[in-house]
């Protein structure tokens, strides 16, 4: 006897879970998509065990007009395929069903700051103090560099070579490079580290360079708010605050000064090319919006 659509639906999740090895928010999120799948086709009345192209297509423009977001859509998408295949394999359907293709995917081009932004962002930790010689430190070596959120939290005194003007930095997969930097930078972190010695009332047992309000390592949750509340300050846009978006700005202008891929694809620490190349896709879309919407282009 055919399993029931609950029945296959338990299995599966079961499958996920125990065998599969995937998380209790994987199976959770999948057992919601097919729930999802399964009123659809109560509603347009399909067979919830039979996933078609036709009907698959049908459903996913349904979970468009919903107003879903693409990324929701792709779980719930991933979520009937995996189903399906494990059908496949458990011999409830033929080896030639159909396997549901995922749909594409929709590319996000990064949000950025333009550099004024940039610079009224650092304007807004103007101050004596610590934090507020802290904040400004750690932005502008995001803007400076290009470092990521979990590379600047983990950068050690040792880190900086202040004489040469450059940092060695951790990166994904463990893999260090080089990042030079330019004067203001340094400057301001000569500034930094005097009082940084100061907060520390002289201990230099401490070895990571950017330290929270207890005195230990800033977490990449510490560097979130900071770039919040100082670009609230600044009074940009919430949307566009936060920490990745001063990479995404400084990889974008420095394409625009004239940096070729390659060299901009070691700056960031990108093992791809590809990922680099969104940069390009970026500058080349404003163009195109500039070209249409500028009066005088």
């Amino acid at each position: 006897m055919p399993a029931s659509f609950e029945t296959s639906r338990a299995a599966f999740e079961d499958y996920i879970l125990l065998e599969r090895g995937q998380s209790k928010n994987t199976a959770g999120a999948y057992r919601r998509g097919l729930e999802l799948w399964r009123n659809y086709c109560d509603e347009s009345g399909l067979d919830p065990m039979k996933v078609e192209q036709e009907s698959l297509s049908t459903f996913i423009a349904f979970l468009r007009d919903e107003g879903r977001a693409s990324s929701s859509i792709q779980l719930i998408a991933a979520g009937l395929r995996s189903w399906v295949r494990y059908r496949v394999l458990n011999g409830e359907l033929p080896p030639d069903t159909w396997i549901p293709v995922l749909p594409a995917k929709t590319k996000k081009l990064p949000k950025i700051l333009t550099e004024g932004e940039i610079q009224r962002i650092l304007a807004a930790c103007d101050g004596d103090s610590y934090f507020d010689c802290r904040d400004r430190t750690a932005l502008l070596t995001l803007a400076n560099c290009g470092v990521r959120a979990s590379e600047l939290c983990g950068l050690k005194i040792s880190s900086l070579n202040l004489d040469d003007k450059s940092m060695v930095v951790f990166g994904k997969g463990s893999k260090e490079r080089y990042v030079p930097f330019a004067e203001d930078l340094k400057e301001q972190l000569e500034l930094y580290l005097k009082k940084r010695l100061e907060f520390l009332h002289g201990d230099t047992e401490e070895k990571t360079l950017f330290l929270s309000s207890r005195r230990e390592p800033l977490s990449r949750v510490d560097l979130w708010k900071i770039v919040q509340k100082r670009g609230g300050m600044a009074h940009i846009p919430e949307e566009r605050l936060f920490p990745h978006v001063l990479r995404h700005s400084l990889a974008t202008h420095m394409l625009r000064r004239g940096m070729d891929m390659r060299t901009l694809q070691e700056f960031l620490g990108h093992s791809s090319i590809a990922t680099t190349e969104k940069y390009l896709h970026f500058d080349l879309e404003l163009r195109d919006v500039y070209d249409r919407s500028h009066p005088r282009a």
